[in-house]
Formats: structure tokens, sequence, C-alpha cells
């Protein structure tokens, strides 16, 4: 019996500024890799006041329809754009009303992903800001969410992916993400187990790095075997996670983390880790939920 075909789409949120090109870029490129239909989604929100200008009718029904215009000019610019980039790829759109966070939670219900755009904003602007969706979309994801930054990041040859690990089973899938990753771009792929012992450090450290080592091996190497065109690396390393996996990935194509999740030591909490990352990674950040 042959495989059904996969035919989730790729699904890219767009917001208003025609600058940010890079997550529709990073989707459309994804899509067309996997052979994959993309989806463009652009959400009408509750109007800000920031957004009503002279330009904008001060009726309710004038104003709505005057947002409706721009969302569909929002989709239709890109559009073109991913047509120009790759003219056989199947794109869909969808402009719907509400809340963004809950558009794309139930998009990523029946998607491979869901790409969004990131601005690099503060902590207390991701938390607090109505314009910010990555954080609670990743926090209750269905699929993988990538954050792609904006402008494009400088990346190294070889190119290579980085993978944080943390010993748990829902690390263990974000490594299946990454090796997939990998394998599509003909890259590297570095898995890292970070351990950070705290501000209490042991005198002996042998052991515990051992046991990491242990662990880190036995996550990759039957999942190796699965793309062996990959070459991997795998090293345990000493600090904080958020600082150990920003630093290693600055030039990455990808850095692949577990949305939520724990392992087997202090400080090695992914959910804490993702959330970290996402705040100081120059690479797109690609966030993989727990299994079921």
């Amino acid at each position: 019996m042959s495989r059904p075909v996969d035919r989730r789409p790729v699904v890219v949120g767009l917001d208003r500024d025609p600058g940010h090109r890079m997550a529709l870029a990073w989707a459309a490129d994804e899509a067309a890799r996997r052979r994959l239909p993309l989806r463009l989604v652009h959400v009408e929100g509750v109007p800000t006041r920031g957004y009503r200008g002279r330009e904008v009718p001060p009726s309710w029904e004038e104003w709505n329809e005057a947002l409706h215009k721009a969302g569909r000019q929002v989709l239709e610019e890109a559009a073109v754009f991913v047509a120009a980039r790759h003219p056989q790829l199947e794109v869909d759109v969808l402009l719907a009303e509400g809340d963004p966070v809950w558009v794309l939670r139930e998009q990523s219900r029946g998607a491979a992903a869901v790409v969004l755009g990131s601005q690099h904003l503060s902590r207390r602007q991701e938390v607090f800001g109505s314009h910010s969706v990555a954080l609670p979309v990743m926090a209750r994801t269905r699929c993988p969410v990538v954050v792609v930054p904006d402008p494009e990041h400088i990346t190294q040859e070889p190119a290579y992916f980085v993978v944080g690990v943390d010993g748990s089973e829902h690390s263990a899938t974000a490594v299946d993400v990454a090796f997939e990753e990998a394998a599509l771009r003909g890259a590297e792929l570095r898995a890292l187990l970070v351990w950070d012992p705290g501000p209490f450090r042991i005198f002996d450290e042998y052991e515990p790095q051992q046991e990491c080592r242990r662990l880190l091996s036995e996550i990759v190497a039957g999942r190796h075997g699965r793309f062996p065109e990959v070459d991997l690396r795998h090293e345990v390393l000493l600090g904080h996670p958020v600082k150990v996996l920003t630093d290693a990935s600055a030039h990455a194509l990808g850095l692949v983390v577990g949305t939520r999740g724990h392992g087997g030591f202090a400080g090695m909490l992914l959910g804490s880790v993702s959330q970290g990352v996402l705040h100081h990674a120059t690479c797109p950040v690609i966030a993989v939920p727990a299994p079921g």
C-alpha cells in the first residue's frame, strides 16, 4: 500500500508591513522544498487607536471596509511576491477577522508548520503587546512554529542547523524535525545538550557530564540512521541554555527547540529556553510541540 501524500499547507501569518518579507520568503521556500501548498493568512483584529488615521472614515461600516481593503492588499502583494519566487507553488489565501492568536492556532491543526515574522520585541512588548502573537501561538500549537527575524541574518558555510536536546522524549521530537530540515537543505546538524549546574557547582562534574553524553548519544543515534546523509556533530556544553544555544546558532540556518517539556537535569526546561531564544536568536527559531 502506498503512503498517503502529505498535503498539509505551510501557513504564514502576514502583517501590514510590506518590508517584512523574510518570514514570507522562508515559508514559500519551505513549501516549495517539501512540495506542499502555501497558505497566506492575514487577520484583522480589533482596530487600534494607532491604526485609525485621518484616511479612515469615522463610521464603523466604512472603517471595517477600509480594514478589509487593506487586508486584501496585503494578501495580493504577498501572492505576487510568492509567484515571482516560486511560480509553480500552489497558494491559497485567508482573510480572517478576530484574534490572530486564535486564528493561527486553528490553522495549525491541519498545517505542516506555522511561520511568523519577528521584530525582536522586548519581553514586555511580547507579553503585553496586542500585536504580539509568537509566544501564545507557540504555547499551544499543533505543529512546529517558525519565527523568522527581519532583516535576514548572515549564515556560514557549510550551512548548518542547531537543535537543543534535554534528554526528554519531547526534545527527541525536536531532533526529528531538525534532521528533516537539515536533510532537505543538505546542511550539517549540531545537536547540543546544555548542562546548567546553576549557582552551586559540584566538585566532581565528570559523572553528570558523562550521563549527559550518554543521553545525547542515545537520542541522536537512531535518528541519524534514518538520515545518514546528514553530517552530524553532537556535544555537551556547560552554561546557560539560552546563551549557549543562541551563540551556537548565530550563523545557522535555524535553531530547533521544544516548546515545553522537562528533562532530567536542573536548568533544562525547554519551555523557558524556547521563550529565551525567541528573544535573542538572530536566526529562524523552529519551536516543536510535544507529541500529542
